[in-house]
Parts: C-alpha cells; structure tokens; sequence
C-alpha cells in the first residue's frame, strides 16, 4: 500500500489560547502549513486585535472562512428554530462543522487541533473512532496544559482575547453549552446578550438550563433563573469546535 502524501498542514485557530499555541508548534515542524480561522460572526471584536497580533507571530496569514447561509448564531436560531440539546449545538453545525467540512479533505490534509494535556483520552477516544483522519495535538504531545498556554503567550507579549478576563473560553458571546454559572456571570458583563438569549428562549419555548426539583429535571428559563444559580467560580470551560461535535455524535451514536 503506497504511503498517504499530505498536501496541507491545516493549523484550526479558533482564536484561544491553545489554539494558538498550537498553531506555532506546528509551523515549526512542518512548512506547509495553512492557518485556518471559523468565523461564526458572534464573537467578541477583540478576537480580531488577537488574530492580527498571532499572524504577526507566525510570519503568515490566518485564512478566515464563513457561512454562506447563516450570519451568525442568531440567524442560526432564527431560521432552524434550535439552540441546545442532545445533539449538541445547532450553531455548532452550521458555523464551524459545515463550513470546515467544505474547506478540509480528511484524506490528504494534516489538521492541527489545539487541544491540551487535560483533554488527552477524549482526544484518543475521538482518533480512534475517525482513523481515516490525519490528526496531530502538539499540545498533547508536549505536555501542555491550558495555562501553559497562557502563560506562553504572556512571555511573548500577546495578551489573550478580552474574553478571558471572565471566561475559560473564547467562544462566541453568549455559548448555549453554557450552564447556569457561565449564564450569569454573561448577565453581568453582557447584560445585552443575556436579555436577547432570555427572549429567544421565550420564543422557542427551549431552555438552555435545566435542574432538578423534587427529583425531577425540570427547566429553568434565563429569565427566571436566579441571580446566585451555578458556580460562576468553577464554571467548567466550554469546547466549541470539530472535535466537539464529533465526540457528541460519537456519544450519541453508542
């Protein structure tokens, strides 16, 4: 059997820490290596001060690609009348899954993702059950952990998106994998997009929340959902990309 011949190095940069770490790692080791950015259109305007100052670092360009049917996650809730559930995330698919799945061929391209040390058996798991895939974690076989990476990027001068002054993550603003901690600590610094999530629960008649009352899972809309709910402290961070919809469809599919 003749050996497989990479054409690209696709380096997946999603504007976090880790990815970008990663990202360098492998422009180091390989030299055909593509720098690839999803824009789902409801992040935080920082991210674009990020990736300028990472495109420095790397002496290259970050491919930006996007939907050509949706604008962003409200036009995703708009027109497929979905948030969360347990398929995952519907933005998720559209934003990210869709658009990579157009730009990527899993037969000839490498795909760098920046995942960490922590997430090493998902990773394995996620290999294992997409073995035609050509897939490298630098990060993982370095060692790394998150605040490795945050702390690489301190040592060089970039500061980390905006959104990791309150946040473990650095995904859209507003993330419907988000749990009752992460949603108000939302409502504290965006209380504009806490609102706007509450009345598009309201009008979808899907909470994004649930808990147990009596024994029984039971919803709990934005809107009425106590001030003091969750652990905004331990929040745990919220993954939001290819290997995260993959590993639900796996789950699911078990």
């Amino acid at each position: 059997m003749s050996k497989i011949k990479i054409k690209r190095t696709v380096c997946w940069f999603s504007c976090g820490a880790a990815s970008a770490v990663a990202t360098k790692i492998a422009l180091k080791k390989y030299d055909n290596c593509v720098i690839v950015n999803q824009d789902t259109g409801s992040e935080h305007p920082d991210h674009e001060r990020f990736k300028a100052e990472c495109s420095d670092w790397y002496g290259q360009e970050i491919i930006t690609i996007k939907s050509d049917k949706y604008e962003d996650i409200w036009d995703v809730f708009k027109k497929t009348r979905y948030l969360v559930g347990v398929n995952g995330a519907r933005c998720t698919t559209e934003l990210k899954r869709k658009v990579a799945e157009e730009f990527i061929n899993h037969f000839e391209d490498r795909e760098i993702f920046g995942y960490t040390i922590e997430e090493k058996a998902r990773m394995k798991r996620f290999c294992d059950h997409n073995n035609e895939r050509i897939i490298e974690c630098p990060l993982i076989d370095e060692g790394l952990d998150k605040e490795d990476c945050l702390g690489m990027l301190e040592r060089i001068g970039i500061e980390p998106s905006a959104m990791y002054k309150h946040f473990k993550n650095s995904n859209c603003i507003g993330c419907v994998k988000g749990q009752a901690g992460y949603w108000n600590k939302i409502r504290i610094h965006f209380p504009e997009v806490f609102d706007r999530m509450a009345k598009q629960e309201r009008e979808l008649n899907a909470a994004i929340n649930k808990t147990y009352i009596d024994g029984v899972r039971t919803r709990v809309f934005l809107d009425e959902m106590p001030e003091d709910m969750g652990n905004m402290d331990t929040e745990p961070s919220i993954s939001c990309g290819l290997f995260c919809i993959a590993a639900s469809d796996e789950l699911n599919n078990e």
